[in-house]
């Protein structure tokens, strides 16, 4: 006879994740702060440019972080990840694929500047990364993140427990929003953005 298992609403919840001090880690959120602005340019297919000098995100990434313990230290990160492995081209009013991937380029990560921070510093404020600048230039020698033109990214934002910046090995929470997706241009394309 084969085994049968409970459906979900009867099984029993999952134990609570601990951390090195035996207590029970609180349960971190993040919500984008600028949401309306992220999903008017999602519905139109929000492009993001990219130059060789290196250019800020608009929109902004700005989000609000809650759950934190409030007198450890965290890290927060911003990363830009490819969302498939396509190379697009835009057509007819669209983005269509023209084709496969450039290679993967080395990941690189923006460490926002207050970090690291209490948890309390994180959660008294709205966080921006408006720091943050990307660039097309596979030389860069700013340490800026790096990406190609043409291609769909997600951001993603990292918090990450530590006692300073050189040592890292805390819990770490990673979040993304479906809204802050994006296809890199050198010029915007869609005259709707």
């Amino acid at each position: 006879m084969a085994a049968r298992s409970l459906p979900p609403h009867l099984l029993p919840p999952p134990p609570a994740k601990r951390d090195n001090f035996g207590k029970s880690e609180d349960i971190i959120k993040i919500e984008l702060e600028n949401v309306s602005l992220w999903k008017q340019f999602s519905t139109v297919g929000t492009e993001m440019i990219i130059t060789k000098k290196g250019r800020r995100m608009f929109p902004q990434l700005k989000v609000k972080v809650s759950g934190l313990n409030p007198s450890l230290r965290y890290i927060l990160l911003l990363d830009i990840i490819p969302v498939d492995s396509f190379r697009y081209r835009f057509q007819d009013d669209n983005w269509q694929v023209v084709g496969g991937a450039e290679a993967r380029l080395p990941d690189r990560v923006f460490i926002h500047p207050d970090s690291p921070a209490t948890g309390e510093h994180w959660q008294n404020r709205t966080i921006s990364f408006h720091r943050a600048k990307l660039t097309n230039n596979t030389l860069d020698g700013q340490g800026y993140i790096i990406l190609h033109s043409l291609h769909k990214y997600q951001a993603r934002v990292h918090v990450v427990e530590t006692r300073d910046v050189m040592m890292w090995g805390g819990a770490q929470h990673t979040f993304t929003f479906p809204e802050t997706q994006f296809i890199t241009v050198t010029a915007y394309q869609n005259n709707k953005v």
